[in-house]
């Protein structure tokens, strides 16, 4: 048989395949901007301190002195600031690269030309959401096995400049880049080719995810709710600025309920 006679078998399968490279893309695109900003912040952090205090960053690092306590923690905290400033930038360097000057509403950081909900209706889920996350961060804790509770000291070698610097890191930076990630840039991929209840699935999960720590999944399954949450709420209202608000304001009621006002 000639080669022109030749074709490819119909069916659904060029379909789903561009459907899973979508998928492909919608989870890796993310998990590559963590991993990218997570390591540009451990090499800038490393850097800026040690050349700080006058030790060579490229040295053996076997031939390394101890580093006090307060200097390690000092230097964990600027990773974690470092890297939610570098994934925004990130995020709004490649929006602003695809879509020129639209990025503000592919990331929904204007006002939509439509809305399913009244902001101001939100502002009760706004008052009520610290003690429901709260009430189910405590249970799923407690059926874990996890610490989470009142009274919780910080620790000693944290100066009072250190303890500032991480409630905004807590209540804002990572909100803000967390936030411009999934609910901004991965929510819109999304719903390009999934329905909204799959949207919210989707980034929630990658949410969850990219929260994956030392303690497995508990760490995932504690935040299930507000990631869900804050999906509806991307899709219910068009916009990221309240996925932000609620965001941090969530994290930082569950400091100030882990803490105490005798600790803060």
């Amino acid at each position: 048989m000639p080669l022109a006679g030749l074709s490819l078998p119909a069916g659904p399968f060029p379909q789903a395949l561009v459907w899973t490279l979508r998928i492909v893309r919608l989870v890796a695109v993310p998990l590559l901007v963590l991993a990218v900003a997570s390591g540009l912040a451990l090499g800038i952090v490393r850097l800026g301190a040690d050349l700080r205090l006058g030790l060579d960053p490229f040295g053996d690092a076997t031939a390394r002195a101890f580093l006090p306590m307060r200097e390690l923690a000092g230097r964990a905290l600027a990773v974690d600031a470092v890297r939610q400033v570098l994934i925004a930038a990130i995020v709004v360097g490649m929006t602003l690269w695809r879509y020129g000057s639209g990025w503000r509403v592919h990331l929904a950081l204007v006002r939509p030309a439509w809305t399913r909900v009244r902001l101001r209706r939100l502002w009760l889920l706004l008052l009520l959401w610290p003690l429901l996350h709260i009430a189910w961060v405590a249970g799923t804790a407690e059926a874990l096995h996890l610490n989470f509770g009142r009274g919780v000291r910080l620790s000693p070698v944290l100066s009072s400049g250190m303890v500032m610097g991480w409630l905004v890191y807590v209540g804002l930076l990572a909100p803000l880049a967390e936030e411009l990630l999934l609910r901004g840039q991965t929510f819109a991929r999304a719903e390009e080719f999934l329905r909204p209840a799959s949207a919210i699935v989707a980034t929630a999960l990658l949410f969850c995810a990219a929260h994956i720590s030392e303690m497995g999944l508990a760490r995932p399954i504690t935040l299930l709710p507000l990631a869900v949450t804050l999906g509806w709420l991307r899709w219910r209202t068009g916009r990221l600025w309240p996925c932000i608000l609620l965001h941090g304001w969530s994290n930082l009621a569950v400091v100030a309920y882990q803490i105490g006002p005798s600790h803060l």
